[in-house]
């Protein structure tokens, strides 16, 4: 997500920090292709004007020109406007501080994500929060959308409130709120009717429920694909029926950004959660400061840490660690950790949450990263019997064909993937007999192969 205004910005600070002293022509003249680089963003334009003449105000100031590093006060200027137009420093929680079953309303557009979007909600809450959820379709205009809300909880892993039929949406909700009392469930979340469009039949509806409800929060479903599209059907949800919060689905496809740009300013609306994916746990929390940190260039480390702790096996990793550390490592260890990735997402995805890896974008998207290695080489070894996978080095030109064959692959690419393990291997015997005092005293040059360490001068 941002690619493009993640791109254009981080080549106008390139060029800032690159002078020595700035002028406020130079700022002017910065300011002018962020402003371009924003409304080809797709962002509302005035909160472009807004954004601009904030940092105008604050980035021509004497301290700031004068400063011994101008352009980098000037980035993290930036940086600050921009967290603010976010939503200030922080994530907002979803509300669930009411008394149980607490009802959570979702609303939207047809073809926003909103049913999906209920049935990830569900899944976040009982994995991660330990609530019992009860998952209800209000969509009386469309019978698929009550089946879909069904086999989504049943992915989730919750239940979902049985349809009957004639019943209208105010007393499908009675009754979802009835069976959270009755069953001693934690929160209900009920899923409203789409339209295709704004209308006051959708507005009235929605209005009834929320009436009937009265729901803890009332979160929007838009799709921030959609651009300034999403920001209009936002102004005009929250002006109708109030809504508390955002959810902004396809996050991962949008390279532009400027819904999640605008939406703050001009509805006031925070948003609260971001769709990054198809997968059930692909709902993430909306880190306004991590946000900003990302499409100015400087990478989302916390998050990836955090998507880390959330997916790796603790045991396993230490279990993995103590194996490289006696220099045993085979490959059934290697496609255990190509499983432990592909859990953390795709990884083109992983790789832009790292600083400064917008200027390499390109050679990524060319490598195809996410196809021409993990799965191949996940296939490669699970074309291997378990005594090829302990001991490698059995693996000879028959066997190779045979692999290759079996995996869809080619022999050279069993060979390279043979190489990379063999170097690895090298690599980690090399630190088992170092230990850690000795890879202190001689630095990471004693783990090169012999010939690539650099020359060590005399002090």
């Amino acid at each position: 997500m941002f690619e493009a205004l993640s791109e254009k910005l981080t080549g106008v600070f390139d060029r800032l920090r690159g002078r020595g002293a700035l002028s406020e022509a130079d700022v002017t003249e910065a300011l002018r292709e962020v402003r371009l680089a924003l409304l080809d963003a797709d962002v509302a334009l005035p909160v472009v004007r807004d954004f601009v003449t904030k940092v105008r105000e604050r980035a021509i100031g004497a301290e700031v020109l004068a400063s011994v590093t101008p352009g980098q006060q000037v980035v993290k200027i930036v940086n600050d406007v921009m967290v603010e137009a976010l939503g200030g420093e922080g994530a907002v929680p979803l509300n669930l501080n009411a008394p149980a079953p607490i009802p959570i309303l979702m609303v939207g557009l047809q073809g926003s994500g909103k049913t999906t979007t209920a049935g990830k909600l569900a899944f976040r809450l009982r994995e991660r929060l330990r609530r019992r959820v009860l998952l209800a379709s209000l969509d009386t205009q469309r019978p698929a959308a009550q089946l879909q809300l069904a086999q989504l909880a049943e992915q989730a892993q919750v239940p979902s409130l049985p349809t009957i039929p004639g019943q209208t949406p105010v007393q499908i909700a009675q009754r979802a709120m009835d069976t959270g009392r009755r069953e001693g469930f934690d929160v209900v979340i009920l899923d409203t009717a789409g339209r295709l469009s704004i209308n006051q039949e959708l507005m009235d509806e929605v209005g009834q429920v929320r009436a009937a409800t009265q729901p803890a929060e009332t979160l929007l479903v838009v799709d921030a694909m959609t651009g300034q599209d999403a920001v209009n059907t936002a102004k005009a949800f929250n002006e109708a029926v109030g809504v508390t919060g955002i959810v902004l689905t396809r996050m991962d496809g949008d390279a532009r950004g400027g819904a999640a740009l605008s939406m703050r300013a001009i509805t006031g609306a925070p948003i609260k959660l971001v769709g990054v994916g198809e997968k059930q746990d692909a709902l993430e929390e909306f880190h306004p400061e991590r946000v900003a940190g990302r499409i100015l260039g400087q990478g989302d480390i916390l998050g990836l840490v955090e998507r880390a702790a959330e997916t790796i096996d603790q045991q396993e990793a230490e279990k993995l660690a103590a194996k490289m550390m006696r220099g045993k490592f085979d490959l059934e260890d290697y496609a255990g950790q190509l499983k432990q990735i592909g859990k953390m997402g795709s990884l083109s995805g992983i790789l832009g949450m790292l600083p400064g890896v917008a200027k390499i974008k390109s050679q990524i998207e060319d490598a195809n990263l996410d196809t021409t290695i993990l799965k191949r080489q996940a296939a490669i070894i699970s074309s291997m019997t378990m005594k090829e996978r302990r001991t490698p080095e059995i693996i000879k030109a028959s066997r190779k064909r045979r692999i290759a064959a079996g995996s869809g692959t080619s022999v050279q690419e069993v060979n390279r993937l043979l190489k990379q393990f063999d170097d690895m291997t090298t690599m980690m015997k090399r630190m088992s007999k170092l230990g850690q005092k000795g890879l202190m005293r001689h630095g990471l040059a004693a783990l090169m192969p012999k010939g690539m360490a650099p020359n060590r001068r005399p002090f």
